[in-house]
């Protein structure tokens, strides 16, 4: 599949690069950036994770993107889009995600990366609906979720089937965007 990636005023949503790694796995190994996962990964998870993105981007052309500054060229973590890749009541399904350094939490970027994500799921992509899903406890995130215009599907909540059952973090919270409500805010300027 040819490769997307795009951009926003602040931000390349590009494809991952080899010297990308150390800073995926300083990402991955801070246990603030990670507390609602399991556990931070190390170095060897972390390579593997890169691998399952560059192998998600070969077979469809879209996944989680390398987040970068423009004005910098930092690398400040990860937005995008995949295919769900367990057993739940909504797949089949394309989920939007985010991790950023905490450096650069609380200043929009999470947002505007992600509109740009749901830009190439709907515009690009063609696609009819997008999910996203977290703990209860991750407010920022469903912050996000709600800013970017998607709305919880309280009938959709589930337990991760990927967590042993009565983990702490085995509950999830979902949400949705369909395309006809991501073009509405648009239209509206809120989306997109």
């Amino acid at each position: 599949m040819p490769l997307i990636e795009t951009s926003t005023e602040r931000l390349l949503l590009r494809a991952w690069r080899d010297a990308d790694l150390p800073a995926l796995v300083a990402l991955n190994a801070d246990a603030e950036v990670m507390r609602h996962f399991p556990a931070p990964l190390d170095a060897e998870q972390s390579a593997q994770m890169l691998a399952r993105i560059q192998a998600h981007f070969d077979e469809y052309g879209f996944g989680f993107w390398a987040l970068e500054r423009r004005d910098n060229g930092e690398l400040i973590g990860a937005t995008g889009l995949a295919h769900v890749g367990f057993e739940a009541p909504f797949v089949p399904a394309v989920e939007i995600g985010w991790r950023l350094a905490r450096a650069h939490w609380h200043q929009g970027y999470a947002s505007e990366a992600a509109r740009a994500a749901l830009a190439v799921a709907f515009e690009r992509l063609g696609l009819e609906q997008v999910v996203s899903f977290t703990v209860p406890v991750n407010l920022p995130s469903q912050a996000v979720m709600r800013t970017i215009g998607m709305r919880r599907d309280q009938a959709g909540d589930f337990l991760h089937p990927l967590l042993p059952s009565g983990h702490p973090l085995q509950a999830h919270v979902l949400y949705r965007i369909q395309r006809s409500e991501w073009q509405a805010g648009a239209s509206m300027g809120i989306a997109g």
